[in-house]
């Protein structure tokens, strides 16, 4: 693969040679930009470099990008992944519960099937797509991921200036009102590093809106629309709001996770049910919508239906 040559400016005078780089060449971050110049990579009249490198502006760099090498393979199965959306510079899934998004020790994530069964993806020399937002193992829904580097930068920003849109639907014990706003600091809980809470001192802050979407016998099914993107988030700030979700083991309380619903669910009540973003290379809206899983819809229909205990379960 021929070399890629860019040309500094004469504005460019003075600056770091990793730091233009990851400015002025698309899809390449500061990080990669640093790996590249440190692996000999990156020349400047046929030299190698150092990354902290001052430019006087005119000369021509070369850059080797290497084609994108796969990951140590090894055995992949996992669910399905219904695909919502595709194109040259993302791909949205439907993620089933019970699957990590990222690789771990053991099992299989999103990540490595669709590497599996989608290519070619290639973000930072790796034939694998780039995590730009993630869900929870056990909450299903739409995920969206990046095809190229040059995509992830795209969608990092739309995340970051808020151009994203994501929507929820939750379960949650009790009557909630019927629409609300939580906004209040965020931080790991100082008593147990599992755990997040709104109740300590933080610059970071967490914001979500919801509205009731019905009205059900002991809980109540909410659209949740996330303003940031904190971990565990939902959950967090509807439980310390008194309306904690059905089938939550980390930070409900006991009617949570023994009510027939919950039970009947098997895992904590959360979906994202919408998303809408702009396409990376174009900047047209994608809107797309996750079906509600089969579990879901299990624990739909049971506090939907008639009858004492219905509903309400133990504790309800």
């Amino acid at each position: 693969m021929a070399p890629q040559k860019i040309i500094v400016p004469r504005e460019a005078a003075g600056e770091r040679l990793d730091k233009h780089l990851s400015k002025h060449v698309p899809g390449l971050s500061l990080e990669r930009a640093r790996a590249l110049i440190d692996q000999g990579q990156v020349r400047i009249r046929g030299k190698k470099c150092q990354p902290t490198r001052k430019l006087w502006g005119g000369e021509e760099i070369e850059i080797d990008r290497p084609p994108p090498r796969r990951p140590p393979r090894r055995s992949v199965e996992g669910p399905e992944l219904p695909v919502l959306y595709d194109d040259e510079a993302m791909v949205i899934v439907n993620k089933p519960p019970g699957i990590v998004v990222e690789p771990g020790d053991s099992e299989a994530s999103v990540v490595e099937l669709l590497a599996a069964r989608l290519p070619p993806f290639d973000v930072e020399g790796v034939a694998q797509p780039g995590v730009v937002h993630r869900l929870d193992r056990e909450t299903s829904g739409c995920l969206v991921l990046a095809r190229t580097d040059e995509a992830v930068a795209a969608l990092d920003r739309a995340f970051q200036e808020k151009r994203v849109d994501k929507r929820y639907w939750t379960l949650v014990l009790g009557e909630a009102p019927e629409q609300g706003r939580l906004e209040a600091p965020y931080g790991r809980d100082p008593k147990d590093p599992r755990r997040f809470t709104t109740r300590v001192p933080s610059a970071r802050r967490a914001a979500l809106s919801f509205e009731v979407r019905e009205r059900l016998r002991g809980a109540t099914l909410l659209e949740v629309r996330l303003e940031t993107g904190r971990t565990h988030q939902i959950r967090v700030q509807l439980s310390e709001a008194g309306y904690p979700v059905l089938g939550d083991t980390l930070y409900g309380p006991a009617e949570v996770r023994s009510h027939p619903a919950a039970r009947a669910l098997g895992r904590q009540a959360l979906h994202a049910l919408h998303l809408s973003l702009p396409r990376p290379s174009t900047g047209a809206l994608v809107r797309v919508e996750a079906p509600l899983p089969e579990d879901f819809q299990r624990a739909l229909a049971l506090l939907r239906a008639p009858g004492p205990g219905a509903g309400s379960g133990d504790g309800a």
